[in-house]
């Protein structure tokens, strides 16, 4: 945890050191108003460290106050050190260009004021387009055949939400945003596969009545994610049970005769000696081979040696990258960062998230509702 928290904020600290020279550059201030702008760098660079103590504190609108300004500044950072290496990559090659040539490329060259000033404006449009894109939640439908389902089950429509992140900034309209997918696609069990809370939880009333309002048929069950152990565990799992949810920690559930859920804990149980490894393999082992098998996993990753024990695996915690072009270094890293994959008799679906975590943007990767009808089939037999 120590080793991310450093890296972690070089790296954001090397995004504010970038931001000022650039504004430095444009517009060459004198010494009294470099202090003031690297002072108000300093503390958007500690925001979440002060967040989080503030939380700690018991100071909940402060808190909240700090999370939102300090997160949207975050991904406005972010999109401007993104649109910033294109429009420098952009004045290289102008200046290339002319050099190779001969030519004057004055029309086409951009000033220091102008290579801050436009990525700047882009970065604010972008941010201003991604916070309304994180507030439209869309439901995204896959179909999954099966001879599994026993004989008068014809469909059982699982759906899943993943890494809503209720906590400061995502609180009751938002998740009421949800809730109204979740209800108009009528399942018949719903699914959180991690990090539904995030930070401290202690002001979140009202939002366990939310989700204990929702009562499919099979009802809800949840796994943790990397957050919820960040949050503070018996937390976590004190709210996700008063919101109606049957937690499986490393467990398997058999809901009637119709088909198996196994659920494990993520991996960040190590830091608080609680990640039992060997779990998923042992309960996949176990499941009955002759039902329809969901494993639900935060983060996706397919362990080899489970392909073919389980049927389909549902997993979040990408976000699909959540602010473009971050996706591209989740997509690097995962093997899949958003959608489906096939993997020998087994499928993983990985939600784009429902949530935000930090920034309230989604900028290229929109938030999810996923709705899973699995339909019964009958094996094709071959000739005689």
């Amino acid at each position: 945890m120590r080793l991310f928290l450093l890296v972690f904020f070089l790296l954001y600290g090397g995004l504010h050191i970038h931001a000022f020279l650039k504004a430095k550059a444009a517009f060459g201030f004198g010494m009294i108003p470099g202090i003031i702008l690297a002072i108000i760098f300093a503390i958007m660079l500690f925001a979440p460290l002060i967040i989080r103590l503030a939380e700690n504190a018991g100071l909940e609108q402060f808190a909240r106050t700090m999370a939102w300004t300090g997160y949207c500044w975050m991904g406005v950072l972010f999109l401007f050190f993104s649109a910033s290496l294109l429009v420098d990559l952009y004045r290289v090659l102008v200046y290339a260009g002319s050099s190779v040539l001969h030519k004057d490329a004055a029309l086409l060259t951009l000033s220091a004021k102008g290579a801050f000033l436009v990525p700047l404006f882009i970065s604010l449009c972008a941010s201003a387009y991604g916070y309304m894109d994180a507030l439209n939640i869309r439901t995204e439908h896959i179909t999954i055949e099966t001879a599994k389902l026993p004989q008068g089950v014809d469909r059982l429509r699982i759906v899943q939400i993943s890494d809503v992140h209720l906590g400061l900034i995502v609180r009751q309209e938002r998740l009421g945003l949800i809730l109204d997918k979740v209800k108009h696609a009528d399942p018949d069990i719903l699914v959180s596969t991690g990090d539904l809370v995030d930070g401290q939880i202690n002001g979140l009333q009202g939002l366990a009545d939310m989700l204990m309002n929702v009562n499919p048929r099979f009802g809800k069950y949840a796994v943790l994610g990397n957050h919820e152990y960040y949050a503070g565990l018996k937390q976590a799992v004190a709210f996700k049970k008063a919101a109606g949810f049957t937690l499986l920690r490393s467990e398997m559930a058999n809901i009637g005769d119709i088909f198996t859920l196994v659920g494990v804990d993520d991996p960040a149980a190590i830091n608080f000696n609680g990640y039992d490894e060997s779990a998923e393999m042992r309960l996949l082992s176990s499941a009955p081979r002759d039902r329809f098998t969901v494993l639900l996993k935060h983060r996706p990753l397919i362990n080899k040696d489970s392909v073919g024990l389980f049927d389909l695996q549902l997993s979040g915690h990408v976000h699909k990258g959540q602010i473009f072009p971050f996706s591209i270094l989740t997509k690097l890293y995962y093997p899949k960062h958003a959608g489906m994959l096939k993997a020998n008799g087994s499928i993983l679906y990985v939600s784009r998230g429902t949530g935000t975590w930090g920034p309230p943007i989604r900028f290229l990767a929109p938030p999810e509702v996923t709705v899973v009808d699995i339909v019964r089939t009958t094996e094709r037999k071959g000739p005689d």
